[in-house]
């Protein structure tokens, strides 16, 4: 997913468009061709190209390579460029990508990576554009570059008060040498970055005007609502499909198969001309499945089984350090137990995919957060040049990493292709919810050996688990240390000497996926409650214990001092209220909340959050708080609520009803400050918000109840 440092002798002009513009893009590392495309004229439109294209007209477009899903990346790039290229966002055209092989192997959103992967790289993108306009101007004028300024789409001599705008200079532009080393402006004269901005996004959303995946509309399209079998990985046998074709509109039923990871399901798919008759034609099907052992598996037995396994050794983490006697030898032993449990992703707009299948190849619409893997992977199920594979990103309706791949949109293609029509198929919410793929279940033993003084001398954590590569790749290999599960335990700022980290994998026949944040959301709740316990055990606290482990020139010691000043941490509280805080720091960033609760009968309120997070270096301020915001509500409804959990083979929950989210009513206020420094250093800000949340309030339950969550989810309302 790494984007390399420009390659500026593989900039490219495009020559010969004198009727229309220039365009430039960036060289992607390990790809082997310059990532820029051509294209014909204004009359005939725009084949995409990479990044900046301006238009003799005046015209502006900067071409977007990060899906936006919700997180701001149709404002964050764009302002990268248009910083540089000294335009206003407003002035510009946004585009985006639809994974064609010019924008490079990797066009998506994951992991936090969209801003911090592409800052400096499309500033200078941005930067060389900008002076190789001032150049061409120059040049006209017969005056010195240094003479000129770029403000606004427009270059100005500065004695004389001449302009002339970039699509005036576009054609002289084009024609000149691309800088080896363009000059980037000082963070001190931003104008975009860095500063509060409205999204272009928003209004549209908030109008109604927005086109999502959902709303796809095609010529001659019909409907496709699939039956896959309740009990995951359940075997087709047989079906009866002539309740089915009696219903009004369904014109036929077709066999198909979901592809999901290292997984193969059978399904049904019933054609219609309205998605109201596929989806009642679905229900009137007869289907007979061979459900075999599947229907054997249960949360209940697989929790036990974990537990089981807890006494394994498990995989050593390479980080480990010191002696492993040094536990035992220690005078004070605490240790604990956490469980969390499988969870969905959940997003608003269920996965749905219109695909039509041509005589030169497929067009599909549908809300992805990787269109280049989407063309890869229907270019090599199908058999098709990756160049025949025309994709069309819409806005997507949340992800939060079940976009990630692709089983839908293979289902869809498959169907267009065996049907020859357009088509459109839409997942109920009972099926998102129902098939999966999940958040892995997770269960941690921890402990540690304390000194008298109470300060740790051994600290030992053991994750059990399924590994979300062993559901993705058949080539997995269970014998490794796997560190995606391991995610962070054991990369904190803590001093612990003798630290023992280690990973014992439990199998399981059941479709899993990354979910915001991946297994940090699970770790951290086991990881930072474990450190309040140790707190408790030495009767110091909990704040002041975390900084005691650590050292005053790291990032977590500096983010805790924020959380300690800005909650108003040593203010005495009230009675029947509790404090509690938590921070955790792995590959997308770091953050740190404290969160206050009231008892209230037999449970309690959530009342506040304090939250900092460390961004190094911000494009939009608003945006990041907004996404800080989120990834709280994320995180309280996966402490809270119910969870995913199996019985007989299939999933007990099915839909909002009994899998909810976080209502409004249920809101805590939420206070969000933002770290930033002058290193250069950028994190990301979707999903550091949401691992630290958890143990945070459990960590508060517990101080104002004396009640230990060591599982999740718990009900608030009832504190066993």
């Amino acid at each position: 997913m790494s984007t390399s440092s420009i390659d500026r002798r593989k900039f490219i002009q495009i020559t010969g468009i004198t009727g229309t513009g220039f365009l430039l893009g960036l060289q992607q590392r390990g790809y082997g061709k310059t990532a820029v495309a051509s294209f014909t004229n204004e009359a005939a439109g725009y084949n995409l190209s990479p990044y900046i294209l301006i238009e003799k007209s005046g015209g502006i477009t900067i071409f977007n390579t990060r899906p936006e899903i919700g997180q701001g990346t149709a404002q964050s790039i764009p302002a990268l460029i248009c910083e540089e290229l000294e335009v206003p966002l407003e002035q510009v055209t946004i585009k985006q990508s639809g994974g064609e092989k010019q924008f490079g192997a990797f066009q998506g959103v994951g992991g936090s990576y969209s801003v911090r992967g592409s800052y400096m790289e499309l500033r200078k993108v941005g930067a060389s554009a900008r002076e190789m306009l001032l150049t061409a101007a120059s040049q006209q004028w017969s005056v010195p570059v240094t003479e000129c300024r770029a403000e606004a789409g427009k270059v100005i001599h500065a004695s004389s008060g001449k302009s002339l705008t970039y699509g005036e200079l576009a054609e002289a532009a084009s024609k000149l040498q691309v800088p080896k080393k363009p000059v980037l402006k000082d963070p001190k004269d931003f104008k975009i970055l860095g500063k509060a901005a409205p999204r272009p996004d928003v209004p549209l959303k908030s109008s109604g005007k927005a086109v999502f995946g959902i709303d796809a509309d095609v010529p001659g399209m019909v409907y496709a609502s699939v039956e896959f079998c309740p009990v995951i990985g359940g075997k087709l046998i047989s079906v009866d499909d002539a309740k089915s074709k009696a219903v009004t509109g369904v014109s036929q039923v077709e066999k198909c198969e979901r592809i999901v990871g290292i997984y193969r399901h059978d399904g049904v798919a019933v054609i219609a001309d309205t998605y109201w008759a596929a989806l009642q034609g679905r229900k009137a099907l007869n289907i007979k499945w061979d459900k075999a052992d599947k229907e054997a598996f249960s949360s209940l037995a697989y929790n036990q089984k974990m537990r089981n396994l807890a006494k394994e050794e498990g995989k050593p983490d390479n980080k480990n350090t010191g002696d492993d006697t040094a536990l035992y030898a220690a005078p004070v032993l605490v240790e604990a137990f956490y469980e969390t449990p499988f969870v969905s992703h959940s997003p608003i707009e269920p996965m749905n995919c219109t695909a039509h299948w041509k005589d030169d190849g497929v067009e599909i619409w549908t809300s992805t957060q990787v269109p280049s893997e989407l063309v890869s992977e229907v270019s090599r199920e199908f058999g098709l040049p990756a160049e025949k594979v025309k994709l069309n990103v819409p806005y997507s309706g949340g992800a939060f990493g079940r976009r990630l791949i692709n089983d839908y949109v293979l289902t869809s293609v498959a169907l267009s292709k065996k049907i020859g029509k357009p088509v459109k198929q839409i997942w109920t919410r009972e099926d998102d919810t129902r098939l999966g793929p999940f958040r892995p279940p997770t269960f941690s033993l921890l402990k540690a050996g304390l000194g008298r003084n109470g300060m740790p001398m051994a600290f030992r954590h053991k994750v059990i688990s399924p590994s979300i590569e062993a559901s993705m790749d058949k080539r997995y290999d269970k014998g490794k240390m796997d560190k995606g599960m391991t995610e962070g335990i054991s990369d904190q700022d803590y001093l612990f000497p003798n630290m023992k980290n280690s990973y014992v994998f439990a199998d399981v026949d059941i479709p899993l996926l990354y979910w915001r944040a991946v297994t940090s959301t699970t770790l951290a709740f086991a990881h930072e409650c474990f450190i309040d316990e140790m707190a408790v055990k030495a009767g110091k606290d909990p704040l002041g214990y975390r900084l005691s482990l650590l050292k005053e020139n790291s990032s977590t010691y500096r983010l805790l001092q924020k959380l300690k000043e800005v909650s108003g941490w040593e203010k005495p509280l009230q009675k029947g209220k509790g404090r509690g805080v938590a921070q955790y720091k792995f590959f997308a960033g770091q953050c740190g909340h404290v969160v206050e609760v009231t008892r209230k009968g037999d449970g309690v309120t959530i009342d506040k959050v304090w939250s900092v997070i460390d961004m190094g270096t911000v494009v939009n301020p608003d945006t990041v708080k907004a996404q800080v915001e989120g990834a709280v509500v994320m995180a309280i409804t996966a402490a809270i609520k119910n969870g995913i959990t199996f019985d007989k083979g299939q999933t007990v929950q099915s839909n909002f009803n009994n899998n909810p989210i976080l209502r409004i009513s249920e809101m805590p206020d939420i206070e969000v400050h933002i770290l930033t420094d002058q290193t250069g250093q950028i994190f990301g800000a979707g999903e550091p918000g949401l691992p630290p949340l958890a143990p945070a309030l459990c960590n508060a339950v517990f101080a104002a109840t004396g009640k230990r969550i060591r599982k999740l989810p718990f009900d608030v309302n009832k504190i066993a």
